[in-house]
């Protein structure tokens, strides 16, 4: 039997306007690999907690102190938990409360000339980490747009130059996700 590839669409809940992609990732991946693919195609850096929520049950990695009842995602793949249609929930950051919904809007065989997992598209940067949250990132696109807003100096420089809240390329993240992934 070929190998699944299951094509994911993230959003990123709570902003406007709104930020997703669309991914293509093994049907056989462990829940810790998705999380990684979430992470470089949103641009985030892995420097905060995460969990998946599937129907009602939480996935990610065990609390050694035992206070959060979480599944091992290393335990889990998958195509063992989600099916075409599916809509499962990713959070990171649990003091930003960064929410993502993710929809699996298709499974395929893989193709044996491509490289998974890749990115296929996606639309606006993803927010940068410790912004705030999406309050703090509405904050942070006002004053990033309006050179008479008392923060637009401190924000500019604090995101750097480079930030460009509109853009974004599925090529470098493609590449990024099969060298990290």
């Amino acid at each position: 039997m070929p190998r699944q590839i299951f094509q994911l669409r993230i959003s990123l809940t709570g902003v406007r306007p709104s930020i997703w992609r669309r991914v293509l990732v093994p049907g056989g991946y462990t829940l810790d690999r998705v999380h990684r693919v979430v992470q470089h195609a949103v641009g985030w850096r892995d420097c905060h907690l995460h969990s998946f929520e599937v129907d009602g049950i939480q996935y990610g990695e065990p609390d050694p102190d035992g206070d959060l009842a979480v599944h091992d995602e290393l335990d889990v793949r998958l195509d063992a938990v989600v099916g075409k249609g599916s809509r499962f929930h990713y959070t990171y950051d649990f003091g930003d409360w960064w929410e993502h919904d993710l929809l699996v809007e298709d499974v395929c065989a893989a193709d044996p000339r491509e490289r998974y997992p890749a990115c296929l598209d996606g639309e606006r940067a993803g927010p940068p980490e410790d912004v705030g949250g999406p309050d703090g990132y509405r904050v942070l696109l006002a004053a990033w747009g309006d050179p008479g807003h008392p923060e637009h100096r401190d924000m500019r420089a604090w995101v750097g130059d480079r930030f460009d809240p509109a853009a974004f390329d599925p090529g470098p993240v493609s590449t990024l996700l099969r060298r990290l992934c």
